[in-house]
């Protein structure tokens, strides 16, 4: 059965785009570090890659066994700006991908719009999504929930039965799917395959084999 056409293509950011998960990880671990509470590199991988800031305080704070001052995350800031300006890079294969497409594009991250644009400056991915940027603070609940993408969708102007979303963390596969989207889980960073698996989700290894994958998503 020939399923709807893609009519948009709505890129995560971070792990999909730009290589940064990796990155995030050291960087986690030393502010887990610095906080007092110690968090393994698999923790990490699994309970923060992906998640919303929101998210992430809660995980800390639960192992801390108290609260956090309110923005507490802005006194790290500089450490992933210093790692992402010595060590980011464009996931490999993602500029052919974005090159080749004809079908409209945008990004949906739980980051911040700020962060979302410096990260796309540094690799130089700025130009394919001029204004077509959403954060989790465009709305009320960033991934798993639904929220984003189908905030992305409506301001696009695309049903989201016509969407697909590219994402790496099982968060992003869960929005995706909640948002009645289908989910290309690309399986090539730090989140395993088996986390990614599920209805409605097609799971990759290689991001050059995006395009075929997408062609084909609609025979």
């Amino acid at each position: 059965m020939t399923q709807n056409a893609v009519d948009l293509v709505i890129f995560d950011c971070d792990g999909v785009l730009v290589d940064s998960e990796r990155i995030c990880v050291k960087v986690d671990a030393v502010i887990m570090a610095d906080l007092g509470c110690t968090f393994t590199e698999a923790e990490i991988i699994e309970r923060f890659v992906g998640s919303s800031d929101e998210a992430y305080t809660a995980a800390v704070e639960e192992r801390l066994g108290r609260r956090l001052e309110k923005n507490w995350q802005r006194r790290y800031e500089h450490l992933y700006r210093a790692a992402f300006a010595a060590e980011l890079t464009a996931v490999d294969g993602i500029t052919e991908v974005l090159n080749g497409l004809t079908t409209p594009i945008c990004v949906a991250s739980n980051g911040s719009h700020d962060d979302i644009r410096h990260s796309l400056q540094i690799t130089s991915l700025s130009d394919y999504f001029k204004t077509h940027i959403f954060s989790a603070a465009d709305v009320l609940s960033g991934k798993p929930a639904p929220d984003l993408f189908l905030h992305a969708a409506r301001t696009m102007g695309v049903e989201p039965a016509r969407c697909v979303v590219i994402e790496d963390s099982a968060y992003g596969v869960q929005a995706a799917r909640a948002a009645g989207m289908r989910a290309f889980g690309y399986c090539g960073g730090l989140t395993p395959a088996s986390r990614l698996e599920g209805p409605g989700t097609v799971v990759f290894e290689t991001m050059r084999d995006l395009p075929e994958l997408l062609a084909t998503a609609t025979r």
